[in-house]
């Protein structure tokens, strides 16, 4: 069962971008990659809402993600976040065991 998180960051004064792009250069982004149990993270600006960065991180189960939480790392983007004074909105989506139905298939172009 993996587990997909959206994290909805919103500033003011393009500090969402700032936030996303020190995360990127300072190396915390590729530490998080390569911890045990991450399968994606990527930041991304939704158009219409530029003030909004959108991270998409999934991992595959709630242990890994339990360790990234407990990891010295979530001090690191606590004080970043606080930096930039940043809300949060997040969306918790679970994956399906099943796959996708077949008849969903239909409308995807590989």
């Amino acid at each position: 069962m993996n587990i997909t998180l959206n994290l909805y960051y919103t500033g003011e004064n393009d500090s969402a971008r700032k936030f996303a792009e020190k995360m990127e250069q300072s190396g915390i982004a590729d530490r998080i990659r390569n911890e045990e149990g991450n399968l994606r993270y990527e930041y991304f600006v939704p158009l219409k809402q530029p003030e909004t960065v959108l991270l998409i991180d999934s991992w595959e189960d709630q242990d890994a993600i339990d360790r990234h939480h407990a990891s010295p790392m979530m001090g690191e983007i606590a004080a970043l976040r606080e930096k930039y004074d940043l809300h949060m909105k997040v969306e918790r989506y679970i994956s399906d065991v099943d796959g996708m139905p077949d008849r969903d298939k239909t409308f995807i172009k590989e």
